[in-house]
Protein backbone atom coordinates (compact mmCIF):
# COMPACT_ATOMS: atom_id res chain seq x y z
CA UNK A 1 0.00 0.00 0.00
CA UNK A 2 1.21 3.51 -0.81
CA UNK A 3 0.25 6.84 0.74
CA UNK A 4 -1.69 8.02 -2.32
CA UNK A 5 -3.82 4.89 -2.65
CA UNK A 6 -7.51 5.78 -2.58
CA UNK A 7 -6.80 9.43 -3.38
CA UNK A 8 -4.87 9.51 -6.65
CA UNK A 9 -4.44 6.80 -9.26
CA UNK A 10 -1.05 5.24 -9.90
CA UNK A 11 -1.23 6.52 -13.48
CA UNK A 12 -1.73 10.10 -12.33
CA UNK A 13 1.11 9.80 -9.83
CA UNK A 14 3.34 8.26 -12.48
CA UNK A 15 2.64 11.23 -14.72
CA UNK A 16 2.96 14.15 -12.32
CA UNK A 17 5.05 12.97 -9.35
CA UNK A 18 8.33 13.06 -11.36
CA UNK A 19 7.57 16.65 -12.38
CA UNK A 20 6.93 17.69 -8.78
CA UNK A 21 10.06 15.87 -7.61
CA UNK A 22 12.10 17.60 -10.31
CA UNK A 23 11.13 21.10 -9.21
CA UNK A 24 11.33 20.36 -5.49
CA UNK A 25 14.75 18.68 -5.69
CA UNK A 26 16.18 21.18 -8.17
CA UNK A 27 14.64 24.01 -6.15
CA UNK A 28 16.43 22.85 -3.02
CA UNK A 29 19.74 23.03 -4.86
CA UNK A 30 18.85 26.43 -6.29
CA UNK A 31 18.04 27.83 -2.83
CA UNK A 32 21.17 26.54 -1.13
CA UNK A 33 23.73 29.14 0.00
CA UNK A 34 26.74 29.59 -2.33
CA UNK A 35 28.75 26.70 -0.79
CA UNK A 36 31.76 27.80 -2.81
CA UNK A 37 34.07 25.16 -1.38
CA UNK A 38 31.87 22.39 -2.84
CA UNK A 39 31.19 23.96 -6.24
CA UNK A 40 32.82 22.44 -9.33
CA UNK A 41 32.80 25.91 -10.91
CA UNK A 42 32.59 29.41 -9.50
CA UNK A 43 29.48 31.57 -9.71
CA UNK A 44 31.41 33.86 -12.02
CA UNK A 45 32.14 30.98 -14.41
CA UNK A 46 28.45 30.05 -14.41
CA UNK A 47 27.49 33.59 -15.37
CA UNK A 48 30.21 34.02 -17.99
CA UNK A 49 30.29 30.62 -19.70
CA UNK A 50 26.62 29.70 -19.93
CA UNK A 51 24.98 30.76 -23.18
CA UNK A 52 21.35 30.76 -22.06
CA UNK A 53 19.39 32.63 -19.39
CA UNK A 54 17.73 31.00 -16.40
CA UNK A 55 14.29 32.11 -17.63
CA UNK A 56 14.85 30.41 -21.00
CA UNK A 57 16.02 27.26 -19.24
CA UNK A 58 12.87 27.16 -17.09
CA UNK A 59 10.64 27.62 -20.15
CA UNK A 60 12.48 24.86 -21.98
CA UNK A 61 12.14 22.43 -19.08
CA UNK A 62 8.42 23.16 -18.68
CA UNK A 63 7.88 22.51 -22.40
CA UNK A 64 9.62 19.16 -22.16
CA UNK A 65 7.65 18.19 -19.08
CA UNK A 66 4.39 19.06 -20.83
CA UNK A 67 5.31 16.66 -23.64
CA UNK A 68 6.38 14.00 -21.14
CA UNK A 69 3.15 14.28 -19.17
CA UNK A 70 1.06 13.97 -22.32
CA UNK A 71 2.89 10.87 -23.53
CA UNK A 72 2.89 9.34 -20.04
CA UNK A 73 -0.89 9.63 -19.85
CA UNK A 74 -1.23 7.98 -23.26
CA UNK A 75 1.21 5.24 -22.26
CA UNK A 76 -0.64 4.41 -19.05
CA UNK A 77 -3.97 4.51 -20.88
CA UNK A 78 -2.76 1.98 -23.45
CA UNK A 79 -1.00 -0.34 -20.98
CA UNK A 80 -3.53 -0.20 -18.13
CA UNK A 81 -4.70 -3.68 -17.17
CA UNK A 82 -6.98 -3.22 -14.18
CA UNK A 83 -8.93 -6.07 -12.66
CA UNK A 84 -12.76 -5.98 -12.46
CA UNK A 85 -12.38 -4.22 -9.08
CA UNK A 86 -10.38 -1.44 -10.68
CA UNK A 87 -7.09 -2.36 -9.00
CA UNK A 88 -3.90 -3.92 -10.31
CA UNK A 89 -2.20 -6.75 -8.46
CA UNK A 90 1.28 -5.65 -7.36
CA UNK A 91 4.24 -7.99 -7.63
CA UNK A 92 6.51 -8.78 -4.65
CA UNK A 93 8.93 -6.01 -3.74
CA UNK A 94 11.98 -7.99 -4.88
CA UNK A 95 10.45 -8.45 -8.33
CA UNK A 96 9.68 -4.74 -8.51
CA UNK A 97 13.28 -3.93 -7.57
CA UNK A 98 14.48 -6.26 -10.32
CA UNK A 99 12.21 -4.48 -12.79
CA UNK A 100 13.66 -1.14 -11.75
CA UNK A 101 17.21 -2.45 -12.25
CA UNK A 102 16.26 -3.75 -15.70
CA UNK A 103 14.69 -0.39 -16.53
CA UNK A 104 17.87 1.39 -15.42
CA UNK A 105 20.00 -0.66 -17.80
CA UNK A 106 17.52 -0.24 -20.65
CA UNK A 107 17.36 3.52 -20.17
CA UNK A 108 21.14 3.75 -19.95
CA UNK A 109 21.55 1.80 -23.18
CA UNK A 110 18.97 3.84 -25.08
CA UNK A 111 20.28 7.18 -23.90
CA UNK A 112 23.92 6.28 -24.43
CA UNK A 113 23.57 5.42 -28.11
CA UNK A 114 21.12 8.23 -28.94
CA UNK A 115 23.25 10.73 -27.03
CA UNK A 116 26.49 9.60 -28.63
CA UNK A 117 24.99 9.68 -32.13
CA UNK A 118 23.82 13.25 -31.53
CA UNK A 119 27.43 14.16 -30.90
CA UNK A 120 28.80 12.27 -33.89
CA UNK A 121 26.22 13.59 -36.35
CA UNK A 122 27.24 17.20 -36.95
CA UNK A 123 23.78 18.23 -38.17
CA UNK A 124 22.01 16.80 -35.12
CA UNK A 125 24.55 18.31 -32.77
CA UNK A 126 24.43 21.76 -34.33
CA UNK A 127 20.66 21.98 -34.63
CA UNK A 128 19.45 19.87 -31.69
CA UNK A 129 21.87 18.64 -29.03
CA UNK A 130 23.94 21.83 -28.82
CA UNK A 131 20.99 23.43 -27.02
CA UNK A 132 21.68 21.33 -23.93
CA UNK A 133 25.37 22.20 -24.13
CA UNK A 134 24.60 25.90 -23.88
CA UNK A 135 24.89 25.10 -20.18
CA UNK A 136 28.67 24.79 -20.08
CA UNK A 137 28.45 25.08 -16.30
CA UNK A 138 25.44 22.90 -15.45
CA UNK A 139 23.03 23.62 -12.60
CA UNK A 140 20.17 21.59 -11.18
CA UNK A 141 17.20 23.33 -12.79
CA UNK A 142 18.80 22.91 -16.22
CA UNK A 143 18.98 19.11 -16.05
CA UNK A 144 16.12 18.71 -18.56
CA UNK A 145 16.88 21.76 -20.66
CA UNK A 146 16.93 20.27 -24.15
CA UNK A 147 15.74 20.88 -27.67
CA UNK A 148 12.11 19.58 -27.76
CA UNK A 149 13.03 16.86 -30.27
CA UNK A 150 15.91 15.68 -28.10
CA UNK A 151 13.67 15.67 -25.04
CA UNK A 152 11.25 13.46 -26.95
CA UNK A 153 13.83 11.05 -28.39
CA UNK A 154 16.28 10.83 -25.52
CA UNK A 155 14.30 11.23 -22.31
CA UNK A 156 10.64 10.56 -23.09
CA UNK A 157 11.10 7.62 -25.47
CA UNK A 158 13.85 6.30 -23.20
CA UNK A 159 11.38 6.26 -20.34
CA UNK A 160 8.66 4.61 -22.44
CA UNK A 161 10.99 1.84 -23.63
CA UNK A 162 12.32 1.25 -20.11
CA UNK A 163 8.78 0.98 -18.78
CA UNK A 164 7.67 -1.47 -21.48
CA UNK A 165 10.75 -3.71 -21.47
CA UNK A 166 10.88 -4.01 -17.68
CA UNK A 167 7.17 -4.91 -17.47
CA UNK A 168 6.65 -2.69 -14.42
CA UNK A 169 3.26 -1.44 -13.32
CA UNK A 170 2.32 2.23 -13.11
CA UNK A 171 2.91 2.10 -9.34
CA UNK A 172 6.46 0.81 -9.75
CA UNK A 173 6.98 3.42 -12.46
CA UNK A 174 6.24 6.18 -9.93
CA UNK A 175 9.30 5.18 -7.92
CA UNK A 176 11.49 4.51 -10.95
CA UNK A 177 10.79 7.79 -12.73
CA UNK A 178 11.09 9.85 -9.55
CA UNK A 179 14.43 8.20 -8.83
CA UNK A 180 15.60 8.79 -12.42
CA UNK A 181 14.61 12.45 -12.19
CA UNK A 182 16.50 12.93 -8.92
CA UNK A 183 19.59 11.26 -10.39
CA UNK A 184 19.47 13.48 -13.48
CA UNK A 185 19.04 16.65 -11.41
CA UNK A 186 21.89 15.61 -9.14
CA UNK A 187 24.19 14.94 -12.11
CA UNK A 188 23.69 18.55 -13.21
CA UNK A 189 23.77 20.26 -9.81
CA UNK A 190 27.41 21.37 -10.05
CA UNK A 191 28.07 20.59 -6.39
CA UNK A 192 30.27 17.90 -4.89
CA UNK A 193 28.62 17.62 -1.49
CA UNK A 194 30.02 15.27 1.16
CA UNK A 195 27.82 12.29 1.90
CA UNK A 196 25.80 12.58 -1.32
CA UNK A 197 24.39 9.07 -1.75
CA UNK A 198 24.48 9.32 -5.55
CA UNK A 199 28.22 9.99 -5.41
CA UNK A 200 28.75 7.01 -3.14
CA UNK A 201 26.95 4.47 -5.32
CA UNK A 202 27.40 5.77 -8.88
CA UNK A 203 30.63 6.43 -10.76
CA UNK A 204 28.47 8.33 -13.24
CA UNK A 205 27.81 11.29 -10.99
CA UNK A 206 27.98 15.09 -10.82
CA UNK A 207 31.72 15.37 -11.48
CA UNK A 208 31.66 12.65 -14.16
CA UNK A 209 28.88 14.30 -16.16
CA UNK A 210 30.26 17.80 -15.59
CA UNK A 211 33.32 16.84 -17.65
CA UNK A 212 31.03 16.10 -20.61
CA UNK A 213 29.57 19.62 -20.45
CA UNK A 214 32.98 21.27 -20.70
CA UNK A 215 34.22 22.34 -24.14
CA UNK A 216 37.31 20.14 -23.83
CA UNK A 217 35.34 17.19 -22.45
CA UNK A 218 32.33 16.99 -24.76
CA UNK A 219 33.76 13.94 -26.56
CA UNK A 220 33.99 11.98 -23.32
CA UNK A 221 31.57 10.48 -20.77
CA UNK A 222 28.47 10.01 -22.91
CA UNK A 223 26.79 7.61 -20.48
CA UNK A 224 23.69 8.77 -18.63
CA UNK A 225 21.84 8.78 -16.33
CA UNK A 226 22.86 5.87 -14.10
CA UNK A 227 25.96 3.86 -14.97
CA UNK A 228 29.19 4.30 -16.94
CA UNK A 229 29.22 0.80 -18.41
CA UNK A 230 28.91 1.80 -22.07
CA UNK A 231 31.64 4.41 -21.71
CA UNK A 232 33.97 1.80 -20.27
CA UNK A 233 33.14 -0.70 -23.03
CA UNK A 234 33.24 1.65 -26.01
CA UNK A 235 35.17 4.66 -24.66
CA UNK A 236 36.49 7.20 -24.53
CA UNK A 237 36.21 8.18 -20.90
CA UNK A 238 37.73 11.04 -18.98
CA UNK A 239 37.59 10.01 -15.32
CA UNK A 240 37.22 12.48 -12.50
CA UNK A 241 40.23 13.34 -10.40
Amino acid sequence: MVFWEGYVSDETMGTFAPIVVYWVYAGVYQLLPPLDRYRLHTRKEEEQKNLVSLSSVIKGVLLQQLAQATIAQLLFLVTSDSSPTGTIAQLPVLIQLLQIIVAMFVMDTWQYFVHRYMHQNKFLYRHIHSQHHRLVVPYAIGALYNHPLEGLLLDTFGGVISFLVSGMTARTAVFFFCFAVMKTVDDHCGLWLPGNIFHLFFQNNTAYHDIHHQLQGSKYNYSQPFFSIWDRILGPTCPTA
